[in-house]
C-alpha cells in the first residue's frame, strides 16, 4: 500500500469541525447556571481555537449579550464589516500595552480595560482626538498577580483620575472587574479572599462616585460551580466550547456542556512492517512484532503536542489507537496491529466522545497539560469546518 493524495488537496488532509449548534447549547446552559446575570462569550485567541466569528455569531443567538477578547486587535476584527457580530453587542478587550489602539479602539466602541495610571493617560489622551469619550472598564488586582491595579493608594489613585476624566467628558467608566487565579479548585483560600477584596474594591469605587454599568469576577469555573461570585455579568470562555475547566469539578457531561470541536484527518499511508522496526525520530517506539503502521499528517506545527508522543490517543476504524514514537513537526504514526484500513481513512484525535473517539481532555491527560491548551494550539493549517450555523435558539 503506497502514500496516497486525497482528493481536494489539503482541506481533506485534516480538519477541525466546530459543532455551532453545540457552542448555542453550551451558552444557554451557561445562562442557566447565572439566570441573574449577562453573559460574556469569551471568543480570545481566535475563539479558544475554535474560530472567533462563527463562534460570536452563535453566541449572541443563544442570548449573550457581551463578547470578551484579550487583544485589542481580536477585538476590532468583531466589530470590522464582514464579522456579523450585530453593532449593538458590547465587546470588551483587556490585554494593551502602551502605544496600543486606544483611538481606534475608542472609534469602534469598545470596552477597555485599565488596570494603571499608563493606561488611563493613553486612553483619555485618545479620547481627546477622538472627541468621544471612551468606555473604560477598571481591573482590580484581588490576588490573582496578573493583571490590574493592586488596592489600597493605587486603587485609589486610579478611581479618582478616572473620576476626573469622567467628569471631563474624556471616558465612562462602564464596569468593575477582577480575575479568579484558583475557581478550578473548589474550597481553595484563595476563593473567599478574592470575593472578599473584590466586594471591597467595588465598594470604595462606587462610593466615590463611580456608577458602572456592570461588575464582573466570574469565569467559567466560577460560573459553572460559584453563583455568589455571579454578580451582574458572567464571563466563560472554555466552557463555551463544551469543556470542562477542570477534571477535578466535574466533566463536561457532569455540567450538560458538549465539546464542539472535531478534529480529524485522513491516513496519508498504511503500510506493513516486520517485528522490531524503528519508528519516527529516535526510534523511541520499536515494533513488537509484524504489523501494520498508519501515517496521520498532522505534527507539532499543527498543535498536536510533542509532550504527547507514544501516549497520545487516536481512534481508527472504532479502535483506539496510540501515537507510536515521536510526534514530528508535520506527521505521527500509530501502531494498527495489524489492521489494514485504506489510505484516506479517518483517524479522528478528539471529539466529543460519542462514537467512542478520545476527547480533548485524553489528550490533555497524555500531554500533561490542560484540555485548554489542546484545543487552542490547534494550528492555521488546519481548516476550520463550521458546521450547524444559523440553528436558532
Amino acid at each position: 500500500m503506497n502514500e496516497t493524495d486525497a482528493p481536494g488537496g489539503a482541506a481533506l488532509r485534516a480538519r477541525a469541525e466546530i459543532d455551532l449548534a453545540a457552542v448555542q447549547a453550551n451558552v444557554r446552559t451557561l445562562r442557566q447556571r447565572a439566570p441573574g446575570a449577562a453573559l460574556m462569550a469569551v471568543v480570545k485567541a481566535d475563539g479558544y481555537g475554535h474560530g472567533a466569528a462563527p463562534c460570536a455569531r452563535a453566541a449572541v443567538e443563544a442570548g449573550a449579550t457581551w463578547l470578551g477578547t484579550a487583544t485589542p486587535q481580536e477585538a476590532l476584527a468583531l466589530r470590522a464589516p464582514g464579522s456579523g457580530v450585530p453593532a449593538g453587542v458590547r465587546i470588551m478587550c483587556w490585554l494593551w500595552t502602551p502605544g496600543g489602539p486606544w483611538r481606534e479602539a475608542i472609534e469602534a466602541d469598545l470596552d477597555v480595560s485599565l488596570g494603571g495610571r499608563w493606561a488611563l493617560d493613553e486612553v483619555t489622551r485618545a479620547a481627546r482626538l477622538a472627541g468621544r469619550p471612551a468606555r473604560v472598564q477598571l481591573k482590580a488586582d484581588t490576588g490573582l498577580g496578573r493583571g490590574g491595579c493592586q488596592p489600597g493608594d493605587d486603587w485609589t489613585e486610579l478611581v479618582a483620575a478616572a473620576l476626573r476624566a469622567e467628569a471631563e467628558g474624556l471616558l465612562r467608566v462602564t464596569g468593575l472587574w477582577s480575575h479568579f487565579a484558583c475557581a478550578d479548585e473548589p474550597g481553595h483560600p484563595s476563593i473567599a479572599a478574592q470575593l472578599t477584596r473584590f466586594r471591597e474594591m467595588v465598594a470604595y469605587a462606587e462610593a466615590q462616585g463611580v456608577r458602572p454599568e456592570v461588575r464582573h469576577i466570574a469565569n467559567s469555573p466560577a460560573t459553572l460551580t460559584l453563583p455568589e461570585s455571579h454578580f451582574d455579568l458572567v464571563r466563560p470562555g472554555i466552557a463555551m466550547y463544551g469543556i470542562s475547566p477542570s477534571p477535578e469539578i466535574g466533566t463536561s457531561a457532569d455540567f450538560g456542556l458538549r465539546p464542539a470541536m472535531t478534529l480529524s484527518a485522513s491516513l496519508a499511508l498504511v503500510k506493513h512492517v516486520p517485528g522490531g522496526h524503528g519508528v519516527s525520530y529516535g526510534h523511541h517506539y520499536v515494533t513488537p512484532g509484524a504489523t501494520t503502521l498508519g501515517l496521520v499528517p498532522l505534527g507539532y506545527a499543527d498543535g498536536i503536542p510533542r509532550h504527547a508522543s507514544s501516549a497520545g490517543p487516536v481512534l481508527v476504524e472504532g479502535k483506539w489507537r496510540t501515537v507510536a514514537g515521536r510526534v514530528a513537526m508535520d506527521q505521527f504514526v500509530v501502531d494498527l496491529g495489524g489492521d489494514e484500513p485504506e489510505p484516506g481513512a479517518e483517524a479522528v484525535l478528539f471529539g466529543p466522545g460519542d462514537r467512542g473517539e478520545p476527547t480533548a481532555e485524553d489528550w490533555a491527560q497524555a500531554a500533561g497539560t490542560i484540555a485548554y491548551e489542546i484545543v487552542t494550539r490547534i494550528g492555521a493549517r488546519v481548516p476550520r469546518v463550521h458546521v450547524n450555523e444559523g440553528s436558532g435558539r
